[in-house]
């Protein structure tokens, strides 16, 4: 990895930096601009670092064909042709103007998802700061190539793909002229179940492709989101709703804005807590010194007495010596007269 994080609109992302949180709208506006401008609101309520779209149109995204390959069966989209589900949930590209502006009158990032060139054109005239490809996009080349040649940051899901076909949407990136790069740990399912998440390739991916990562989640909760952080995901990427239940597209597998607040505050939560690898007292264990235990005289002691376990014994608090050097004043001589509730020390005893 030659770099150890990116910059976005002026936020830096990386392991050194609290997680990056990614509010994707999608087509949870369910064809009201108004909604979409409630979700962003709701985002920056939140504490998300970020609001995501999807820019692409029924036809630059597929064809208006009822073939057998064209129809969905089963899940959330059951019966429905691709061309009728991305006219249902696409955002309409004459919202985007009034959508950039609404993000940043609120003061959050925004940025998309293209699926063709016409897209990133689209993008580049409103002046996008990065842009994100998404997992079933990883092995179109063509549009890996022409975002990268933005210049802009370059997120990427990696979805349904295998470790030979991420890294050969890394290097058309990075031929092109992509410098700033995280990659997403993603699974593609709608909702996808947690136990099918394999966490642990996180950090592999970062090892084994040289690269920040990050999650892209579609579990229904904050668990593994959360998780996620604990093995290096420097950027998380979640959808957002009004309501769950909203009946939209996207709806039923989306945080609404109490989860998505909460997911801004336990993933840097969860980050600030790995800390750095430290074996010393922390400031929060300096107080607590006198619940430990140490070596203290619990019967007055005359000089020239004994040191026995019967005047002396491992009690609480802990400002005695250690409880290990037990054995080692056993039967040495008082060298002073010593009261009862004293800590023990060793220039008590002659050696």
């Amino acid at each position: 990895m030659t770099k150890d994080y990116i910059e976005i609109d002026g936020r830096k992302i990386g392991p050194s930096y609290k997680p990056y949180i990614i509010a994707e709208l999608s087509a949870n506006h369910n064809g009201d601009i108004n909604k979409a401008f409630q979700i962003i609101e709701e985002a920056k309520k939140a504490g998300a670092d970020a609001i995501k779209l999807q820019t692409y149109r029924p036809d630059t995204i597929t064809i208006d064909c009822d073939n057998e390959d064209f129809q969905i069966h089963g899940g959330l989209w059951d019966g429905k042709t691709l061309y009728e589900l991305y006219e249902w949930a696409h955002t309409p590209w004459e919202w985007h103007e009034a959508l950039f502006a609404k993000a940043k009158e609120l003061d959050i990032t925004m940025f998309s998802s293209p699926f063709d060139f016409t897209a990133v054109d689209l993008l580049e005239e409103l002046n996008a700061p990065a842009y994100k490809i998404a997992s079933f996009e990883l092995v179109d080349h063509a549009l890996i190539a022409r975002v990268a040649q933005t210049g802009k940051p370059m997120i990427m899901s990696t979805g349904m793909a295998n470790d030979v076909e991420i890294q050969e949407a890394i290097d058309v990136a990075k031929e092109n002229g992509c410098q700033e790069l995280v990659v997403l740990h993603c699974v593609s399912g709608y909702p996808a179940p947690a136990d099918q998440y394999n966490l642990r390739t996180i950090a592999d991916m970062q090892e084994r492709f040289g690269v920040l990562s990050g999650l892209s989640d579609h579990t229904i909760d904050n668990a593994t989101a959360v998780t996620s952080v604990a093995l290096g995901a420097c950027l998380i990427e979640k959808h957002v709703t009004l309501d769950r239940n909203g009946g939209g597209p996207d709806d039923s597998f989306s945080l609404e804005p109490k989860e998505l607040k909460a997911l801004c505050a336990d993933t840097k939560t969860a980050w600030l807590s790995l800390g750095k690898v430290n074996y010393e007292r922390t400031e929060a264990e300096k107080g607590n010194v006198k619940f430990r235990r140490s070596l203290y005289v619990v019967k007055n002691i005359n000089k020239g007495d004994l040191i026995t376990k019967e005047n002396v014994k491992s009690i609480r608090p802990g400002y005695g010596l250690e409880p290990k050097h037990l054995n080692k004043i056993i039967n040495r001589v008082a060298i002073t007269d010593l009261k009862k509730g004293q800590a023990f020390k060793w220039d008590f005893i002659d050696f």
